[in-house]
């Protein structure tokens, strides 16, 4: 990212062959210009300097002088100013009869500099040097015509200046806004287009990290459908593996136990695909959507109304579970609800998998200014990444996310605590 004094030594890039071309055209349509106004001029007699002045080829030549340098002013512009100025005070001393299109090339070579030249320094030094050099022309200029034997005359003068003083304020006046009306515009012309890019290079900067912050969320998106993925398909299967094992144990001695069994394995499974087929369709569906197999206007995500079935599969599993509910029940927000459930199931899995518990005790507390989950057992107080799980990891991760605390570890009785609390 540049900062603002790297801005301050930025150089405008040279242009383009658009813009190439328009200065080419530029200068025939100013040779035409000085073509017709000295035809114009010489015809009606209306000569700058009073004097015929040269012949009309040589005012024909004095105009390309001062406009076909003007073909190449943004590539080259500080030899134009020079080339213009110089054929500008040659063309005055040969007192050719057009003063127009000369002063209207000057002026566009004194705002090239400013607008165009790279060295901003010599651009300075030549356009003061060029201005200086001209009202130094100017002076000599009116120097010489007060100093006439004879002023000339002034008919029709009938303000309450001298006309001569008039003539030489006038001349003044009008010189002085021309030249600095050539040197701040084109400085104000080079301000505009750094200020262009600059806005320009800033909205790229906020595009690629537009584009950074996207693949973020993609990254912060895939991480939790993974941890919800482990979730699901953790305790569930560990669940069902449970199951089936005692199943199999229990098949030779009592067939209607076994049969009881595999039928909650089979539920159990149904429930695991539903919830991967509900977590697969929000990936799918548009954001105003329903996911299909839910019903219009519920959600896929599970909450705290499935906490007491996640009891029951933990139960199915041979667990005794103890469950129940504390406080004033109230609404909480859906990522929230989500996220405790996530706990409690993610718990209740490594109770089962890892802690060789007999029993185990879930509670959900609304507090006053925060939801409370607890899972409690009486195993032998395995981690819950025993095993090189992510459980403990997601916790966190989600607990994180809603600002609020975890608590994991042996109890001092005995056995293994998971309490989170969530602001809510």
């Amino acid at each position: 990212m540049r900062t603002p004094d790297a801005w301050s030594h930025w150089r405008r890039p040279g242009p383009t062959a658009a813009q190439r071309r328009h200065d080419v055209w530029l200068a025939v349509a100013m040779l035409a210009g000085a073509g017709a106004v000295s035809l114009l001029v010489r015809s009606m007699g209306a000569y700058a300097h009073n004097v015929t002045g040269p012949s009309l080829v040589e005012h024909l030549l004095w105009g390309a002088a001062v406009s076909l340098p003007l073909a190449v002013r943004r590539r080259f512009p500080m030899t134009v100013l020079v080339a213009v100025s110089v054929a500008f005070l040659a063309g005055q001393s040969r007192q050719v009869a057009d003063n127009l299109v000369p002063s209207m090339a000057l002026f566009i070579a004194i705002y090239t500099v400013g607008a165009w030249s790279q060295d901003r320094g010599r651009a300075r030094v030549a356009r003061i040097g060029v201005i200086v050099v001209m009202f130094g022309w100017l002076g000599f200029n009116l120097a010489r015509f007060m100093l006439r034997p004879e002023p000339p005359p002034f008919e029709g003068a009938a303000g309450p200046l001298d006309p001569v003083l008039a003539s030489v304020l006038y001349g003044v006046a009008f010189n002085v806004l021309f030249f600095l009306s050539a040197y701040y515009f084109g400085g104000t012309a080079w301000l505009s287009a750094r200020r262009k890019e600059e806005l320009e290079h800033r909205a790229e900067e906020l595009r690629q990290s537009q584009e950074q912050n996207m693949r973020g969320a993609v990254v912060a998106e895939r991480v939790r459908i993974a941890r919800d993925l482990h979730d699901v398909v953790a305790h569930h299967v560990s669940v069902m593996g449970v199951q089936a094992g005692a199943a199999r144990r229990v098949l030779d001695r009592d067939v209607e136990l076994a049969r009881s069994t595999l039928r909650t394995v089979e539920d159990t499974a149904r429930t695991a695909i539903g919830e991967l087929r509900g977590l697969l369709g929000v990936l799918r569906a548009e954001p105003a959507e329903p996911v299909l197999g839910e019903p219009a206007g519920q959600t896929s995500s599970p909450g705290l109304d499935q906490v007491p079935e996640l009891v029951e599969m933990a139960r199915s599993a041979g667990l005794k579970v103890a469950h129940g509910t504390y406080g004033d029940p109230r609404p909480v927000p859906e990522g929230v609800a989500l996220s405790a459930y996530r706990i409690v199931q993610e718990a209740l899995t490594n109770v089962v998998k890892h802690a060789g518990a007999g029993a185990a005790d879930v509670r959900v507390r609304f507090l006053e200014k925060e939801l409370e989950v607890e899972v409690a057992d009486d195993g032998r107080g395995a981690s819950t990444t025993e095993g090189g799980g992510f459980g403990l990891v997601g916790m966190r991760e989600r607990v994180a996310v809603h600002g609020g605390s975890l608590e994991v570890g042996p109890r001092r009785d005995g056995g293994y605590l998971v309490r989170a609390r969530f602001p809510a």
